[in-house]
């Protein structure tokens, strides 16, 4: 989509193009919201679900009839949804936290005053429920590859910010998605209709299409000072977590679902009458009773039904899944090695993988956080809450969801005491979320047990307001 960029920057945006680069990103499109249709289980997103009775060489003479394309078991085993659940819950379960450098206190002050961009940001969370709109842009773009975020002002004016779609939009930069210089969204409205919404450092503009063509119906001043849509790559690459193992899930569900289909056929199999025949009232009497009584010794009842290698069939289950995990670099915390009695550095060594991973996004979302904010700060700036350049203060912070040893949380920080500041100390314990919070809070009870003690204590000499010492 690069070669759009140099256009538009030639001849500005026209509704030719937005046609043409909507028509290049038919497969892309495409592409990404089928990874979507697979996470939730949609019937078209998954193969398995799509699958049809195998049609077999018709041999069926009247004297024997088949059973064995009648039964189409359709399993399917949401590991791509369980690889990137795993990962946000472990990257994502503990909300972002959002620091502003203050700086150091003016001479006088114990400490520095909270800057308005801290308040700022502090009402801006807020406002948009952002632990949950970065938890669920995340997830988008472990599943897409790469997740969007539009930034507006509501009809209040305030600044806000929606997660979008990411097959629905383009995003164009000579760069990285976090700093875009162009980008389309674009979205049915109905009858076959397409809505077009195309965003630079000063405008968008919206096209309808009307016909084989778009028509501009509306354009407006943004009021930020940059292009207000970005996006959160998941990697370099821009690929989703589940994609290199696509083929090892379905190979896993197909296996599965045959193994079902033979356990199925088990029940359906064909009784085999040696030796004896069977007439009508004989088999009415077998259907009420269950029974068949042999008269000779050379009669025999069996069933027939195929040899089913079920240590194979699991075998080849047990490397598939270890396969999946071990490419997908997910674990699976049910499994017995993440028993109560591991250590924790042996549980990040199981981790390494996954941590690995989590740290690539992790950078991704920083950077496009951090573009967020510029986007945000020179918004702020027109109202004289900031500087547009503060957003270079603005620092994220990224805790890991893990079951937690506070025991040996509590004995880490008390060896620690008098090693590192406190600040350093408390942000080991995971049941701190906000360190300075907790900072202030611990400094506000000191002051009071001090205050407490001295209304306490009388000291020798004190009058008592009576004239008496």
């Amino acid at each position: 989509m690069r070669e759009y960029l140099q256009k538009i920057k030639e001849t500005g945006i026209t509704p030719e193009l937005i046609a043409k680069m909507i028509e290049a990103h038919k497969e892309e499109n495409a592409k990404r919201y089928s990874f979507y249709g697979r996470y939730k289980t949609a019937i078209e997103g998954v193969p398995i679900l799509q699958r049809e009775p195998t049609e077999y060489e018709d041999f069926e003479t009247g004297a024997i009839k088949r059973i064995d394309n009648k039964v189409n078991n359709k399993l399917n085993n949401a590991f791509d949804a369980e690889i990137v659940d795993t990962k946000i819950g472990y990257m994502l379960g503990h909300a972002i936290t959002y620091e502003v450098d203050t700086g150091e206190p003016m001479e006088g002050e114990e400490e520095a005053p909270v800057p308005p961009l801290k308040l700022q940001i502090d009402q801006f969370n807020l406002r948009n429920n952002v632990e949950d709109k970065d938890s669920e842009w995340g997830k988008k773009a472990a599943i897409c590859g790469y997740g969007a975020r539009l930034a507006y002002i509501d009809n209040e004016g305030a600044e806000r910010v929606a997660n979008l779609n990411p097959w629905e939009c383009i995003i164009l930069s000579n760069e990285e998605i976090t700093e875009p210089e162009y980008a389309l969204r674009y979205y049915s409205i109905g009858d076959n209709k397409l809505r077009a919404e195309f965003y630079d450092d000063t405008h968008y503009h919206i096209y309808e299409q009307n016909g084989s063509g778009f028509t501009l119906v509306e354009k407006q001043i943004h009021t930020f000072d940059y292009c207000p849509l970005w996006g959160l790559p998941n990697n370099e690459e821009l690929m989703a977590d589940a994609e290199k193992v696509f083929a090892l899930i379905d190979a896993y569900d197909r296996t599965l679902s045959d193994a079902s289909n033979e356990i199925e056929q088990y029940r359906l199999a064909y009784l085999v009458m040696k030796g004896m025949g069977a007439d009508e009232e004989t088999l009415n009497e077998l259907k009420r009773t269950g029974i068949l009584q042999l008269f000779d010794d050379k009669e025999d009842v069996s069933y027939l039904t195929k040899d089913v290698n079920n240590q194979m069939i699991e075998d080849h289950l047990n490397r598939l899944e270890e396969n999946i995990l071990r490419f997908a670099k997910s674990v699976n915390f049910s499994d017995e090695s993440f028993g109560g009695n591991v250590t924790g550095v042996a549980m990040k060594y199981k981790l390494m993988s996954l941590e690995n991973k989590c740290i690539t996004m992790e950078r991704k979302m920083t950077s496009a956080l951090r573009y967020q904010f510029k986007v945000l700060c020179s918004a702020w700036a027109k109202k004289g809450i900031c500087a547009a350049e503060d957003y270079l203060k603005v620092w994220f912070g990224f805790k890991r969801n893990l079951p937690a040893n506070v025991l040996e949380e509590a004995q880490i920080s008390a060896s620690l005491n008098g090693q590192v500041s406190d600040e350093t100390r408390l942000s080991l314990f995971s049941f701190v979320d906000d360190v300075r919070y907790e900072l202030e809070r611990m400094k506000k009870e000191r002051e009071e047990k001090v205050s407490g003690l001295q209304d306490n204590y009388k000291f020798p000499n004190q009058d008592d307001g009576d004239g008496s010492a």
